[in-house]
């Protein structure tokens, strides 16, 4: 999150250019994309994602009381429970637990909010070794990539790239064989959980009415990082929580449908305090950190409250049209894809993260495709009238004065009809160098070019609507000559 702003184009331009990335994300549309849309319109139960929808938002609105349970709950099962405020309050808590317990080496599962508060900076700041063991993440982290999708963090990357990483940096032959390649990340990574003093996670869902949070993964490895170390730590945004076991199972089922198709994820596992004395698996310590880091100001906001519904499935980046020509890297954030253009600028700053909400398409696939029909085209709509306007509330100033300044000229030569006909005869007249045989303009000049970089535009028309319409409609007008070839 602390990537400049101008990084989203430079990125994006990246992307764009790359082949082995428009071909990966095209797969990983055209297979999870449509998969998803069959998906939901063929499941037996359509009343399920209004429900879970109803659930979240209803949980939101007692936010306070569930939260007070499930801490509750979790400490009487001998856990520990730390409220954080800040990234930088979940980062010292973690660091007293790594200190207290003389912690070298940390196994993570994967976790987006790790990388929001940035706890693995400040634990190798420390001395400690962090090691991703989600196979995506291990293979980014080798790479010193950040992750470019919420389930397929490595979707960048191609096998004969991740045979040479491999080469390099876990000394093998080179390969490019994906059970191979999977078999040499799991020997390495087999070895680090053996000897790992501490195990960190994020959290899917937490559960008020049992005291439990659950993590989902198909390889196996979150079992391994939260029962083997002698210490778990769990941390969990603030909102994801259900209130009820009934409202968990359908949530988490909607989860790994909108994520990779499954009617239920390979693992799926429930924690919420220490290993008993007679078990032998499992933490002897367990700590859950709840993490606001700006939810609160988004909670307390009506017209945003509908994001924090989300439950991280990443359906939305498989059907977007913007996330599927540029990928993740451009959005600069935990969070890529649409629901990365609504959230990142609202916990990180609006102005901040502009170019994300201002770089949707508002084209409404997001919403179709939800598995709880979150309105994000509403909200990135409403993001962008605070980038036009300003708020006080969010601390948002105008965004680019000269283009505000651009739309109300627009706005006020649209509006008088005699003088938007001279403009556009004008108009006419100069844009017939730019005009090519296709009859397309293929580029614009000065601050227009950005127009014509990547698509051909159609140029004005011999003759408006208006016109055509006064033509035809109208008894007193004379009649006008046909259009020529040339013209059109």
């Amino acid at each position: 999150m602390n990537s400049p702003k101008s990084a989203y184009r430079e990125e994006a331009k990246k992307g764009l250019a790359s082949p082995r990335l428009q071909a990966s994300l095209h797969n990983l549309q055209d297979r999870f994309g449509k998969g998803a849309m069959e998906l939901w319109a063929t499941m037996d139960d359509q009343d399920m994602r209004k429900r879970v929808k109803k659930s979240r938002m209803k949980n939101l609105e007692h936010l306070d009381i569930i939260l007070a349970e499930l801490a509750e709950n979790v400490t009487a099962r001998g856990g520990n429970i730390y409220f954080a405020e800040t990234a930088q309050d979940a980062i010292n808590y973690t660091l007293e637990v790594a200190r207290k317990n003389q912690v070298k080496r940390v196994v993570k599962g994967k976790s987006m909010i790790s990388m929001e508060v940035g706890i693995d900076p400040a634990l190798e700041a420390e001395g400690i070794e962090v090691v991703e063991t989600d196979l995506g993440e291990y293979i980014v982290q080798l790479a010193g990539d950040p992750p470019s999708h919420i389930i397929a963090p490595c979707i960048h990357m191609d096998r004969n790239q991740i045979g040479e990483l491999f080469a390099e940096k876990l000394g093998i032959d080179f390969t490019n064989d994906p059970p191979a390649l999977t078999l040499a990340a799991r020997k390495a990574l087999r070895e680090k959980l053996l000897s790992a003093d501490m195990g960190l996670t994020g959290c899917n869902l937490a559960c008020s009415e049992t005291g439990h949070i659950s993590l989902v993964s198909n390889e196996g490895n979150i079992r391994m990082a939260t029962t083997m170390p002698p210490v778990h730590v769990a941390l969990m945004g603030m909102e994801r929580i259900v209130a009820t076991l009934e409202e968990h199972r359908e949530t988490i089922q909607l989860l790994t449908r909108g994520a990779t198709l499954q009617k239920l994820s390979t693992y799926v596992s429930f924690l919420g305090g220490p290993s008993s004395d007679d078990d032998p698996d499992g933490p002897k310590e367990f700590h859950l950190v709840i993490i606001d880091n700006g939810r609160s100001n988004i909670l307390a906001d009506p017209e945003f409250r509908e994001v924090l519904a989300c439950i991280r499935c990443g359906a939305c980046l498989n059907i977007c049209p913007v996330y599927g020509r540029i990928g993740g890297h451009a959005y600069n954030s935990p969070y890529c894809g649409p629901i990365g253009a609504v959230v990142t600028p609202l916990l990180d700053g609006i102005n901040k993260h502009a170019d994300l909400c201002k770089g949707e398409t508002l084209c409404g696939a997001c919403k179709d495709i939800c598995p709880v029909e979150i309105d994000l085209p509403r909200m990135l709509a409403a993001l962008r009238h605070k980038l036009a306007y300003g708020s006080d509330r969010w601390n948002t100033r105008q965004h680019n004065s000269v283009e505000a300044y651009t739309f109300s000229l627009w706005g006020f030569i649209v509006t008088k009809s005699s003088l938007y006909q001279k403009l556009i005869k004008i108009g006419r007249f100069f844009q017939r160098p730019f005009v090519k045989k296709n009859k397309m303009i293929r580029k614009m000049a000065g601050i227009a070019s950005g127009w014509t970089d990547e698509r051909d535009l159609p140029p004005i028309a011999q003759r408006t609507f208006a016109e055509l319409w006064e033509e035809k409609y109208s008894k007193n007008s004379s009649p006008q000559p046909p259009v020529t070839e040339e013209e059109k």
